[in-house]
């Protein structure tokens, strides 16, 4: 069997569905890159990770090739004889997309891609994921609905079969008990958010740190196209402010069963998370790009709106207070005709077109990979800190990576920065200094005439801070919380209380979390 990888996000798809037969010891599967796509970039290296070997397509030569599959079209599909069938890559078939400008037609559904230049379709087997696509092909091009296959999602179905693991996947993302979580999705291209609204994620980036945990979600062909290193320096400073940017492979599905929200634009991700039941906000819905008779298109029309100027975080938290799965259901419904179901059709489909005998064990749905990426903590934060009552402080940050040159200290804040990599600027201004180890506190704490604290993590697990007199304290039970024992220190300060005088327990409160400490002097 050959697999025609066209990009990264094309091969993502083939792998959710090739994985139903690769246990299957009569089968083997070769990989191709055709090189037609303009957005190629990486997607030898991906392959090369997961352990696939890539074979030129011309260097293929008499090899027998049973099967052709692929999730994207080209020209290179009519250089075999065999059966072949393409899928879709995201969220069905609903862009204009025309190798003839001004045409109107719908990628995938429309006779410029469904025959070759020689009048044959370029296809055996066409999948869909819902009976509406069916419809629409019948209308732009019915000599290719004999070849249509009504599958369902595979992607779908594997977010759909992980939902149980939800506060396990919101673990791994570091969302803390009353913490929401934010997706920012971006597809590529000139009408995305990243193009239009690059100012999105920065807009939710500044939110309160123990309030909102932002994860970012970019389309493979961003990278593609501008480079991996240069959508990570553009999106540098957000990354410093606590935003996890994800990588262009793995991660979304696993976010969006987690997110609480996701803002996003015409790609699939914004309408998968409906599909899920996520509340969901377009920064970006240009109705233009996309059939308005497709779920897509349908789903751009429906769905709720931010536009710019208007408050980002009010109109989130409405979208999240007011969400109710059941509005946006008519149109969340056209994602599959076969919810749950797509693994055993398309397996059957390939196993009937490789003219072999289907295993008699069932077609697994599996759920979404847990994340493994470490989640970055903002380097630098702005915190508010007060002294409640005389053993409770409750806290209040934010990112301070974000802050412009021009602006002061908010009133009432002081700058807690770590020593990673940090600006001069923030250097100058921070009060509490981060330390990898407590010892290097005083040093640096002479270094930095500016600077109060130190504090850091002992070996022993406890938290350590140091003031510029040279007194130490100690806390136990911080542990996740441990660098916010410092603003408690620096409340009790600035408040013109002896430090001697610091109880022997204290209570720290941050968003809707509440910490006991143990408290030692010396």
């Amino acid at each position: 069997m050959l697999a025609i990888v066209h990009n990264i996000t094309a091969a993502t798809r083939l792998l959710d569905v090739l994985q139903l037969l690769g246990h299957d010891d009569r089968i083997q599967t070769v990989f191709t890159i055709p090189g037609s796509s303009a957005f190629t970039e990486g997607t030898d290296r991906f392959l090369t990770e997961h352990g696939i070997r890539l074979h030129e397509p011309g260097t293929l030569g008499d090899s027998k090739i049973d099967l052709v599959i692929s999730a994207s079209f080209g020209d290179e599909l009519n250089f075999r004889p065999a059966p072949k069938v393409v899928l879709p890559h995201g969220i069905g078939y609903n862009k204009y997309l025309n190798r003839e400008p001004g045409t109107g037609n719908v990628f995938g559904l429309s006779a410029e891609w469904l025959y070759d230049k020689h009048g044959d379709l370029v296809a055996d087997l066409l999948v869909l994921s819902h009976e509406e696509q069916l419809d629409r092909l019948r209308r732009s091009c019915p000599g290719a609905t004999h070849i249509a296959l009504v599958a369902g999602d595979p992607c779908l179905d594997r977010m759909l079969a992980s939902a149980p693991l939800r506060p396990v996947y919101r673990r791994a993302f570091g969302v803390t008990r009353g913490q929401r979580l934010v997706l920012v999705s971006s597809t590529w291209g000139e009408q995305s958010l990243l193009a239009q609204h690059p100012e999105t994620i920065r807009e939710m980036a500044r939110l309160p740190l123990d309030e909102y945990r932002v994860v970012v979600a970019l389309h493979p062909n961003i990278g593609a196209w501008h480079s991996s290193w240069q959508v990570a320096r553009w999106l540098d400073d957000c990354e410093r402010a606590g935003v996890t940017v994800l990588p262009p492979l793995e991660g979304w599905r696993a976010a969006l069963v987690a997110a609480d929200l996701v803002i996003g634009d015409h790609g699939s991700v914004p309408f998968y998370g409906a599909a899920i039941g996520r509340p969901v906000l377009l920064a970006r819905a240009p109705e233009h790009t996309m059939a308005p008779d497709s779920a897509v298109g349908r789903f751009l029309r429906a769905a709720p709106r931010w536009k710019p100027g208007q408050d980002l975080a009010a109109r989130s938290d409405a979208v999240i207070r007011e969400h109710d799965p059941e509005t946006l259901r008519p149109v969340t419904e056209l994602a599959s005709s076969a919810v749950g179901e797509s693994a055993s059709l398309l397996r059957k489909a390939f196993y009937r077109l490789l003219d072999l005998p289907e295993p008699a064990d069932p077609a697994e749905v599996r759920t979404v990979p847990v994340p493994t990426e470490g989640i970055r903590e903002a380097s630098a934060q702005l915190v508010r800190a007060e002294l409640v009552d005389d053993a409770t402080v409750e806290i209040t940050r934010y990112p301070a990576e974000l802050m412009s040159v021009e602006d002061a200290l908010p009133s009432g804040t002081h700058l807690v920065s770590d020593t990673e990599t940090p600006a001069r600027r923030m250097l100058e201004l921070a009060e509490i200094m981060v330390v990898p180890d407590p010892a290097d506190g005083p040093a640096l704490l002479r270094a930095l005439p500016g600077c109060l604290l130190a504090t850091g993590q002992s070996r022993d697990g406890a938290w350590e801070v140091v003031t510029r007199e040279g007194h130490w304290i100690r806390f136990g039970g911080a542990e996740a919380h441990g660098r916010l024992c410092a603003s408690l220190v620096h409340a009790w300060l600035t408040d013109g209380r002896e430090l001697a005088d610091l109880p022997s327990q204290m209570l720290l409160r941050h968003g809707s979390r509440l910490v006991e400490l143990t408290v030692r002097i010396g």
